[in-house]
């Protein structure tokens, strides 16, 4: 289907493990949408969920066939981008690196690090230079209502704290999880770089909620296995569903942050000096 033919989307949601698709959707229809960076994950669904309309993207493939590395990150937010989306709630399975962020508690975290080695992180390159402020990497108001439906969803919900991204597949070892606890991060991850970063780049409010399945590796006696995220996981997965019915008819009104104006200093190419294949791969985005 082509994407001329959708009328705007203003909000999506990326699952995570576990969240392949959101039952309640009503008049959903599946998009495959083509873009300069290939194709994303999977088919976007379009439809109808607590009477808001929305987008729906698995970010490892319905079947989970994408490794973290391996998501087709730039793919997926410029596809949604293409559709008009807005806002975007990143979902995510992570492991505890503090005490008091205990299994099947919720985390909207504040900050990022990225300890990833392989990811590009950025739509620009090639003839056009952007750089774009990330010292808040999540939009502030989307993050507080996030948080306040999931309190209204009965899962502790913990606000702030940071997020290590690893790159995985594997789990951390003992001493890269007492290295991190040591630095104060509260959860670790593999899957929200780059997203964040190409989501502020393409100018989408972006807010992510981290849902804890174990205590990574650092606790004695409560180590990670793949039994034990996947039964978490499960349950994680029946609440965050919730917590999205009472999100989104709160995301129907206009942006009140900065995010829909990133670029505006951000990129310091000459329109005059920007190699012309990447301008029009990047046309979307610049608008110039």
């Amino acid at each position: 289907m082509s994407k001329n033919k959708i009328s705007p989307v203003r909000i999506a949601v990326i699952g995570g493990s576990g969240l392949y698709d959101i039952p309640g959707i009503e008049k959903v229809k599946n998009v495959r949408i083509k873009t300069p960076f290939g194709d994303p994950s999977d088919a976007i669904a379009i439809g109808h969920l607590a009477g808001v309309r929305c987008a729906f993207l698995p970010r490892h493939g319905r079947g989970h066939r994408f490794l973290p590395t391996e998501v087709p990150a730039r793919a997926n937010i410029y596809a949604l981008k293409s559709l008009g989306v807005e806002r975007i709630l990143g979902v995510g399975a992570v492991g505890s690196l503090k005490e008091e962020l205990a299994p099947r508690h919720f985390v909207v975290p504040d900050q990022v690090f990225d300890r990833t080695k392989f990811r590009t992180s950025t739509f620009f390159g090639d003839g056009i230079v952007a750089h774009v402020g990330v010292d808040q990497p999540f939009c502030g108001p989307l993050a507080a209502e996030v948080a306040r439906a999931g309190d209204d969803v009965g899962v502790t919900v913990h606000r702030g704290g940071t997020y290590v991204c690893i790159e995985g597949p594997s789990f951390s070892t003992k001493a890269e999880s007492q290295v991190n606890r040591g630095h104060g991060f509260s959860v670790v991850g593999m899957t929200l770089v780059p997203e964040y970063k190409l989501a502020r780049e393409a100018e989408i409010c972006y807010a992510t909620i981290s849902l804890v399945t174990d205590y990574d590796v650092w606790k004695e006696g409560d180590e990670v296995s793949v039994e034990k995220v996947v039964a978490t996981m499960h349950a994680n997965v029946d609440k965050v569903k919730q917590l999205i019915l009472r999100l989104l008819p709160r995301l129907t009104g206009p942006r009140s942050c900065g995010c829909g104006s990133a670029l505006r200093q951000a990129v310091f190419t000459d329109p005059k000096a920007m190699k012309r294949s990447t301008r029009k791969k990047l046309d979307l985005l610049l608008r110039c």
